[in-house]
């Protein structure tokens, strides 16, 4: 007997899958600082707990990467961010149907702040498999009995399973925010938004207040300003849009590769990954990258950005500089202009490829449109108003219509053929370009 147990022991100890997690938090219970008790996940892949900041004597609650823990936590959730404890006396507690942290004073810095549930039903507070905290009936083991989940307050870090955006049934507005700096994680200066207001969803970088790089509306595959993902073979992204949210998320198809997207102090969106042979996260893309292409508006109206040129802005055929002494400048912000006014009837278009598309915020867009483009140059030309038009969704063949009205901006081109997606910009019949045809004959 006493081998047996011996070898067992062993086994806990040495044998991650085998090791005695405690990842449920009663009622009954509390997590203190002074105790120096933790919650992890089934797993052993997330650890929930009190934390200090290299640098620095405030105390926070929240989760970090216990697996991949290597000289440095890898934070991905602060509960109390902007109340931090100014002392190693703090305690986390189920008070009625609220999770509750207290200071040295028995004060309330944080709470889940729930008005609604049933108070004679015990709760209990869990730490999931994918690092989500939620507060469930105790008796319901699903997600239908969550009365609250920290996935739905990220703050710097998206993980797999998580979801960015709008949450129209709860009317909460999902968005990632930076820390103020590495020893500091209130709310920074940097946030990654996803703006739903008119047109194509589209998430933007806000870097105080003001739009630094704009994602790009989504084609049914990826987001047209954030190829890079693409590349990535062992993560599946989605984009929902429907009556009840309208979100990006993504999952992993390799459960020993982790990855994370994260909003840095920076004022950078950052793809990290952590292969099975790494002893620390590689940086895989960020965003705005080293290019003057990827900041927003970086060239102006009717202008597209292209790195492989120089200067990287250029006017789209059919335009001319608006401001050639600002030009001469390097300076593509002041856009171009119209070479010859549209005339409603005999126009064209012409067809740019590999290209992020213009800002949708004031696009028209018909989802229920068919296979093809046909279609959309049709419902374009009826318009005396539409300066452009796209496949909403470049899958099988494309189907549906985003079309412009007014002015083209924030674009830019890829030399990839695998990315981006083709642009139908119109013109006046004189700005067409002009190709001979089999017998010789000039056509447009």
């Amino acid at each position: 007997t006493f081998s047996f147990l011996l070898v067992f022991v062993v086994l806990i100890l040495f044998h991650p899958a085998l090791s005695i997690y405690f990842n449920i938090l009663s009622s009954t219970e509390t997590l203190t600082i002074s105790g120096n008790k933790t919650l992890v996940s089934p797993g052993d892949v997330f650890e929930l707990g009190f934390f200090t900041p290299r640098s620095s004597s405030r105390w926070y609650l929240g989760i970090w990467y216990k697996k991949l823990y290597f000289r440095i936590k890898t934070y991905v959730w602060v509960a109390n961010r902007d109340s931090p404890l100014f002392n190693a006396i703090g305690t986390l507690k189920i008070s009625g149907n609220n999770l509750v942290l207290l200071d040295h004073s028995n004060k309330s810095v944080w709470s889940t702040n729930l008005t609604r549930g049933n108070e004679r039903s015990l709760v209990v507070a869990e730490l999931l498999a994918n690092g989500n905290f939620v507060m469930r009936d105790s008796d319901i083991n699903d997600a239908t009995g969550f009365l609250w989940q920290s996935f739905d307050y990220p703050t710097d870090t998206l993980l797999p399973e998580m979801k960015l955006g709008y949450d129209r049934k709860k009317g909460l507005n999902r968005f990632l925010t930076s820390w103020r700096n590495s020893d500091d994680p209130s709310s920074g200066e940097t946030s990654y938004k996803l703006d739903t207001q008119r047109g194509l969803p589209e998430f933007y970088l806000l870097i105080n207040g003001s739009r630094g790089q704009r994602s790009g509306p989504w084609n049914g595959i990826r987001f047209s300003g954030i190829p890079e993902d693409l590349r990535l073979s062992y993560m599946v992204y989605n984009f929902i849009e429907n009556s009840e949210e309208v979100a990006y998320t993504f999952r992993m198809t390799n459960n020993s590769i982790y990855s994370r997207l994260t909003i840095s102090s920076e004022g950078l969106l950052e793809r990290w990954t952590w292969a099975p042979a790494s002893f620390s996260w590689n940086l895989f893309w960020s965003l705005p990258a080293d290019t003057w292409c990827d900041v927003y508006m970086a060239c102006g109206p009717y202008a597209y950005c292209d790195v492989n040129t120089s200067p990287e802005c250029n006017c789209i055929q059919g335009f001319n500089r608006s401001n050639e002494q600002q030009w001469d400048l390097r300076d593509g912000s002041a856009g171009c202009v119209r070479g010859t006014r549209l005339s409603c009837n005999g126009d064209g278009f012409t067809r740019m490829k590999r290209m992020k598309l213009p800002e949708t915020t004031m696009a028209i867009v018909d989802r229920s449109i068919g296979i093809g483009v046909t279609e959309c140059e049709k419902r374009c030309l009826s318009d005396c108003n539409c300066t452009a038009f796209a496949n909403a969704d470049i899958r099988n063949g494309g189907t549906g219509c985003v079309i412009w009205t007014t002015g083209l901006e924030d674009i830019r081109t890829y030399f990839a053929d695998d990315i981006g997606q083709d642009l139908y910009v119109r013109l006046a019949a004189a700005d067409l370009v002009k190709k001979r045809n089999a017998n010789g004959k000039i056509i447009p």
